[in-house]
């Protein structure tokens, strides 16, 4: 659970001219390959690869810092209380307060509602991570930011759990307690997302390979990149151990009360501050680099302006193969003639990094389909459970099968399957792990809309089970979120890895915060379903998101499929420029 993995190559700043500022404040680069790695002091039992060894040998995950698994039992407690709070949002709004025979509830705003306010909780959770990349980029930096949001954070968890108390849900405050919680709840969560888990793979500081003797007497290659992976394989392991919360919330709601359902993320809260605060003297911390955003956007005008003046006047600039250059390598300053514009104020390296930037973005352009796919186990998938037999068990914890399936599995795929498939020679890249992600997400949806018949086949309420539950246990769903599950291991944990790995070090929480504004798409295309979201349309929703989901899954491997051979292709050039330097 969370959107919030086999590795394609990173492409910073690993071997490669980091990009720095020199006296009169424009980038150039470094003298030597050295200078960026100034981490990468041997230790012992370590020595650099021979170049045949790094063509040849297996490659190995380092340890993971300390620092970085405080950021990792950070984001465990953050996510533990954003699921413990918004695990239980569709019941508190679809159902009445403490009404005979019925799902736990709060607001009796019905099913369209809570759909509704849960779309609307998650475009806004993922619009304001924009706001915070900005904020730490230009401003505080990714600490300072993630501090100072986590607080108004705790502020809407207050406000959340002030009025769910039994008075205030009937007097009428429920509903805009909610309302105000939400808004507050999502601009705090955005602006730790969009920070904090660049911040975490930062930790880690080692660029080149190295050889490692073990306590054995094996020697190992140990990779950068797929240290990275793994960190973020852990990092992600975290979220869904940290969203187990909602079946404690859930059972806190069925059996006690929703007031102390939102009570227990509010205290967890309080300790996600104080081990992010704990670690402020040990974290590898990047300064903000200023404007990295209204810069990239002043020269990608330069850039279609600079481009069509140029075709216009015949003077289109050519490759030695006759091609012609993309519209961005316009806004270069060798390209232009005489002299700078005073709006000018980068140099080609930036051109270089803003290009890697926008092709890194274009990946992420299919993935609010997916997202469309993922919410379901947050708002249909739960009314479904409520329509169907799950004997003691509220119908809102079984939302939580899903992070039970990737606690299990992420370690699987982190130490057995991926190593796995590299001895072998095999190495899946990312454009082909998220396409797995896709299909295995349509298949999810199929598999719920046959479920969904089954239900509307079944007495004694059939089509209309709103009166009460239908005779079909609820444990036909495990597949959907077993499939769900899958889905993010290769779809939604690459992407994140990807939105990280292939953004300049300037853009990292600008690139990262574009992946989480796919989530927005997702709602919206959410909002478009709202008419079908309810009995006895939803085998429809269900299977119009299925065919949606593989339709956009082939379009985009037929668009990018190309992106992992030149991957591969930049990782070796890379490799030789290393090796010139060594």
């Amino acid at each position: 659970m969370g959107n919030d993995i086999e590795t394609g190559q990173e492409h910073l700043p690993e071997y490669s001219y980091e990009t720095a500022k020199s006296s009169n404040g424009m980038l150039e680069k470094p003298s030597s390959i050295h200078e960026v790695a100034e981490h990468d002091e041997l230790g012992e039992n370590e020595r650099w690869p021979t170049p045949e060894e790094e063509r040849t040998w297996q490659r190995v995950a380092d340890n993971v810092p300390a620092k970085a698994f405080l950021i990792i039992v950070t984001e465990f407690c953050e996510r533990f209380t954003y699921y413990g709070v918004s695990g239980i949002f569709q019941n508190y709004i679809q159902n009445k307060y403490k009404a005979s025979g019925s799902n736990p509830g709060a607001i009796g705003g019905g099913k369209h509602m809570a759909t509704g306010l849960g779309n609307f909780f998650q475009f806004w959770c993922y619009i304001t991570p924009i706001l915070a990349a900005v904020i730490a980029d230009q401003w505080w930096g990714k600490y300072k930011t993630i501090l100072v949001f986590a607080v108004v954070y705790l502020v809407g968890d207050l406000i959340l759990t002030l009025t769910s108390i039994p008075s205030s849900i009937r007097s009428g405050g429920a509903l805009p307690g909610l309302v105000v919680a939400m808004v507050v709840i999502g601009l705090g969560t955005g602006g730790i997302k969009a920070n904090v888990s660049p911040m975490v793979a930062e930790q880690y500081q080692r660029q080149r390979p190295f050889v490692r003797k073990l306590k054995s007497g094996r020697e190992v290659l140990v990779d950068r990149a797929t240290t990275v992976q793994s960190i973020f394989n852990w990092f992600y392991w975290a979220i869904n151990v940290g969203s187990l919360s909602a079946i404690a919330t859930s059972e806190l709601e069925h059996n006690v009360d929703f007031w102390p359902a939102y009570l227990l993320p509010t205290l967890m809260f309080v300790v996600c501050i104080a081990v992010f605060w704990a670690g402020r003297n040990t974290y590898v911390l990047t300064p903000p680099t200023g404007s990295i955003l209204l810069k990239a956007m002043r020269c990608m005008t330069t850039g279609f302006k600079q481009s069509r003046a140029a075709k216009k006047a015949g003077n289109a600039i050519v490759d030695d193969a006759g091609k012609g250059s993309s519209w961005i390598e316009y806004a270069k300053p060798s390209n232009m003639s005489g002299s700078l514009p005073a709006s000018v104020t980068w140099d080609d390296a930036f051109v270089d990094e803003l290009r890697r930037t926008l092709r890194a973005c274009k990946v992420f352009l299919f993935f609010p389909v997916y997202w469309l796919c993922y919410g379901q186990i947050t708002n249909n998938l739960v009314s479904q459970a409520g329509e169907m037999n799950t004997g003691s068990v509220p119908n809102d914890i079984m939302q939580n099968i899903d992070p039970l399936f990737l606690i299990v599995f992420i370690p699987i795929f982190d130490k057995l399957i991926y190593p796995g498939l590299r001895r072998c020679g095999i190495v899946i890249g990312p454009v082909a792990r998220i396409f797995i992600g896709f299909i295995l997400a349509a298949v999810a949806m199929a598999y719920a809309a046959i479920v969904q018949h089954l239900v509307y086949s079944s007495a004694p309420h059939y089509d209309h089970p709103g009166a009460g539950h239908n005779d079909i246990s609820a444990a036909i769903q495990i597949p959907a979120y077993a499939f769900v599950a899958w889905s993010e291991i290769f779809a939604s944990i690459t992407g994140l890895e990807y939105a990280y790995t292939r953004a300049p070090a300037s853009m990292k929480s600008i690139v990262m915060s574009v992946f989480l504004f796919t989530n927005c798409g997702g709602a919206v295309l959410a909002f478009c379903f709202n008419s079908i979201a309810s009995d006895p349309h939803l085998v429809e929703n269900f299977a119009v998101v299925s065919g949606l989901m593989g339709g956009f899954a082939f379009l985009f491997y037929a668009c990018f499929f190309k992106y992992d051979r030149q991957s591969r292709d930049e990782e070796r050039r890379k490799q030789q420029q290393q090796q010139s330097f060594s």
